[in-house]
């Protein structure tokens, strides 16, 4: 029988942010960086919670300690907050998801911390399942509208399941939004990538379990998001959430 209670949600915000401080930002982690005068953390963690979320788990690494102090004395809502570190941070962010293992349930929401998203589409995957022992992958097939597709994360569906993900991906028809709805399944099959190779990106562990037919794509065309990772991007996030 499906939990009909809220899941908790993970965000990973242990990486750097090299790139978007390169370009002259003020250096900060970008879980904190002021997307027109609200700093992210803010924005996403509102959303989770209108939707029903009362449980957040904050996977940092870079200057962790800053963040967390960070969070917890901006943060005004109601949904008990988790800091949990990953030291190797310097690896992918697949990592980063399976420090939050042990603190997941049968399923979650599972949200890339340098993302922006509409609080509708937060709310769709709050209440969204996922394929058992699966993920569900929230993908814009509206490929023209995504800003720097040439840095984006690549899907090839079919049927709604995922055939394929990658930046490089040459044959695509959808783009992965850094949104997630999972089940453990996830955090396995990033384990035994890990194991196998010392490593593992989230794409790694889609990967995995589309090859069992256990990665659903759940198009979301239409929808507002949008990842920060450059200075460009920052500007263009700013642009669209400025209201």
């Amino acid at each position: 029988m499906r939990n009909p209670a809220p899941p908790p949600a993970v965000i990973l915000a242990a990486g750097r942010g090299s790139r978007l401080a390169a370009g002259g930002a003020d250096g900060a982690a970008k879980l904190l960086q002021p997307v027109a005068g609200q700093p992210l953390f803010e924005r996403t963690f509102g959303a989770l919670e209108r939707a029903g979320c009362r449980e957040i788990v904050v996977v940092t690494g870079w200057r962790a300690a800053e963040v967390e102090h960070a969070v917890t004395t901006g943060y005004s809502g109601s949904a008990r907050l988790t800091f949990v570190t990953n030291p190797r941070f310097d690896l992918a962010n697949g990592v980063s998801a399976l420090s939050a293992w042990s603190l997941v349930g049968e399923r979650f929401v599972l949200a890339m911390g340098d993302h922006l998203f509409e609080a509708d589409l937060v709310a769709r995957a709050v209440g969204h399942f996922p394929p058992e022992g699966g993920v569900s992958v929230f993908v814009d097939g509206d490929i023209h509208g995504v800003f720097d597709l040439d840095d984006a994360m690549k899907v090839q569906a079919a049927e709604h399941r995922i055939v394929a993900i990658g930046k490089d991906l040459k044959q695509f028809n959808c783009i992965d939004t850094g949104l997630f709805a999972a089940t453990p399944g996830l955090m396995a099959a990033l384990d035994a990538v890990q194991r196998r190779r010392g490593d593992a990106a989230l794409a790694d562990g889609i990967r995995e379990l589309a090859t069992q037919g256990l990665a659903e794509a759940v198009e979301v065309a239409g929808a507002c998001w949008q990842d920060i990772d450059t200075p460009a991007m920052l500007a263009y996030a700013e642009s669209l959430f400025r209201d």
